[in-house]
C-alpha cells in the first residue's frame, strides 16, 4: 500500500489546495474511512501552527492537542465531520463542521461546547445483555440502555463518559446540514422525506432560507439549531 497520496485525488471534502504540491499527507487507519483527513493537515494547512510533520509530532508529544477530550500522538490521525478539536493551552476549541460544497472547515466553539460531540446514527443492532449498540457516522460504537434510537437520527455524545446526552430524531420538521453533495455546507429543515420502494434511497426535500433542495437521506444530518456555533453560545 502506498505510503503517498497525490493531492489532485484526496476527497472533495479535504481542505487542500490541490495543485499547489503534488502530494499531501497520507491519512492513517482510523475513524472516518477514506474521509477522515490527517490531523497535521489541518494543524499546517488550516490553522498555520505548523509548518510540517516534525512540528506535528513535536507538538502532540506535549498533550496539547486534543480530539473529543483526548490526547493524540499521531499526526496523521484521522480527523472528519463533527470532530472536536481542542487547544486547551491557547483556549481555543474547534468543531469540525462541513462549509458551503462540503470541505470540511473548522468552526470555533467555547469550552462547554467542547465537552461533547455529535454522532449520526448509521446501524443499530441488539446486544447480549439487552442493550442496543448504535454505529455512529466515523465507525465509534455507543451502548444504550433504551431503544429509542433509529437509523439516521443524531446524537449527542460526552467525550468523557461516553453518555448520550442529547437526542434528535430524524423527521420531518428536523433540522439538517446536508454534508456531501451538490448542497453540501446547506442548513434547511426537512419538510417531505420520499421513501424510495426497494433499495434506492430516500429523497429529502429541505427548506433553506434561499428555496428548497432535494438530496438522498445519507447526504443529511440532523442537528441542534444552536448547533453551528456561529455566535460562541452553543448549548450542547
Amino acid at each position: 500500500m502506498t505510503k503517498h497520496q497525490k493531492r489532485l485525488s484526496v476527497p472533495k471534502s479535504w481542505p487542500v489546495e490541490r495543485k499547489t504540491d503534488v502530494f499531501t499527507v497520507k491519512a492513517d487507519a482510523g475513524p472516518h474511512g477514506e474521509d477522515g483527513v490527517p490531523l497535521v493537515v489541518l494543524l499546517r494547512d488550516v490553522l498555520g501552527y505548523v509548518d510540517s510533520k516534525k512540528e506535528a509530532r513535536y507538538a502532540l508529544s506535549q498533550d496539547s492537542i486534543l480530539v473529543n477530550g483526548e490526547p493524540i500522538n499521531d499526526e496523521q490521525r484521522p480527523i472528519g465531520m463533527f470532530d472536536i478539536v481542542a487547544f486547551p493551552g491557547r483556549e481555543e476549541y474547534y468543531r469540525v463542521f462541513p462549509d458551503e460544497g462540503g470541505r470540511l472547515a473548522l468552526t470555533e466553539i467555547d469550552a462547554d461546547a467542547a465537552d461533547s460531540r455529535l454522532g449520526k446514527i448509521e446501524g443499530k443492532r441488539q446486544v447480549p445483555g439487552g442493550d442496543t449498540q448504535l454505529t455512529l457516522h466515523d465507525g465509534t460504537n455507543i451502548l444504550a440502555e433504551e431503544s429509542e434510537y433509529s437509523t439516521n437520527d443524531s446524537i449527542v455524545v460526552d467525550n468523557d463518559d461516553k453518555s448520550i446526552v442529547a437526542h434528535f430524531p430524524y423527521e420531518e420538521g428536523a433540522l439538517v446540514t446536508a454534508v456531501r453533495g451538490n448542497h453540501g455546507g446547506k442548513i434547511g429543515e426537512v419538510t417531505e422525506i420520499d421513501v424510495t420502494p426497494g433499495s434506492g434511497s430516500n429523497i429529502v426535500t429541505v427548506d433553506t432560507d434561499d428555496g428548497e433542495f432535494e438530496t438522498v437521506e445519507e447526504y443529511v444530518v440532523v442537528i441542534d439549531e444552536n448547533f453551528t456555533g456561529e455566535d460562541g453560545d452553543d448549548d450542547e
